[in-house]
């Protein structure tokens, strides 16, 4: 029997990276997403390139009973080996202006969603206690600093990395060799940011990463039981620095920044 992959958010970028590659690897797929059409389509083409078996669960994960569903699917897998959370959303609007259904929904998917999956997938693996099984929470460079105009995504991914910390010191508490990973990439290729509006012409060329070489950093990260990966050195540097900054400076870099770039946007109109 294959090893099984849950992917959440799989129709696109970092999550369709993700079953791009497992699929490769050998392991049969769940691919979950809302867009039907869409991972029906890469379920196909995955299964006839890697002659593996790849099914779809069409869900939205902000609705409870849809989640439930999801997660007692996850919770009996026989074969389940990964499950990847990959499923999110961004806003580019201060908290006050946005819907707050959105907020809500954002919540919802980040750390409701991620903490129900997540549960049932530890429940199906820590009995079996089989090496190189595990969840990876794809979490972002977002979670090391709160920003103006994301304040609720960064404030949920910085829980997604605190909750996957936690789950690790008590995997190693049971001495289980079941990994669990916070993956932080930064700004990709993806449709994530035209959904949210953003102009990647802000962001230097050299920040902007590929869904493959986040997803090849992750696998690799896997492998070797790393809880943290920041893909990237200018990220990796990012980071470190920001762990140096006293954080009071670090919160008016970032509204000096949202400053300045509304102030630009406000010129070029």
């Amino acid at each position: 029997m294959r090893p099984l992959a849950v992917i959440t958010g799989a129709s696109s970028g970092i999550g369709a990276s993700f079953a791009r590659k497992l699929a490769a690897r050998g392991y049969d797929l769940l691919l979950v997403a809302r867009r039907e059409d869409r991972i029906r389509t890469l379920a196909r083409q995955f299964a006839d390139q890697y002659g593996i078996t790849a099914d779809v669960f069409v869900a939205d994960l902000i609705q409870q009973a849809e989640l439930e569903a999801l997660a007692e699917q996850v919770r009996g897998a026989p074969n389940l080996a990964l499950l990847v959370n990959n499923a999110g959303f961004g806003t580019n609007h201060y908290f006050f202006e946005t819907d707050a259904a959105g907020q809500d929904a954002m919540h919802r998917l980040h750390v409701v969603a991620v903490a129900r999956l997540t549960h049932a997938a530890l429940a199906n693996l820590t009995p079996r206690a089989a090496a190189g099984t595990g969840v990876i929470n794809v979490s972002s460079v977002a979670a090391y600093a709160s920003a103006p105009q994301n304040v609720s995504y960064c404030a949920t991914k910085a829980w997604m990395n605190r909750f996957t910390e936690g789950l690790s010191i008590e995997l190693g508490a049971w001495r289980s060799p079941v990994t669990v990973q916070a993956l932080c990439p930064g700004y990709t290729l993806s449709e994530f940011h035209d959904v949210t509006g953003a102009d990647r012409s802000a962001i230097p060329a050299g920040f902007w990463m590929t869904p493959d070489s986040v997803v090849e950093t992750s696998l690799a990260g896997f492998a070797r039981r790393q809880l943290i990966v920041i893909p990237g050195w200018r990220y990796r540097l990012l980071i470190g620095a920001l762990r140096l900054i006293p954080a009071a400076l670090v919160r008016w870099g970032s509204v000096y920044f949202v400053r300045r770039f509304r102030k630009n946007k406000q010129d070029q109109s």
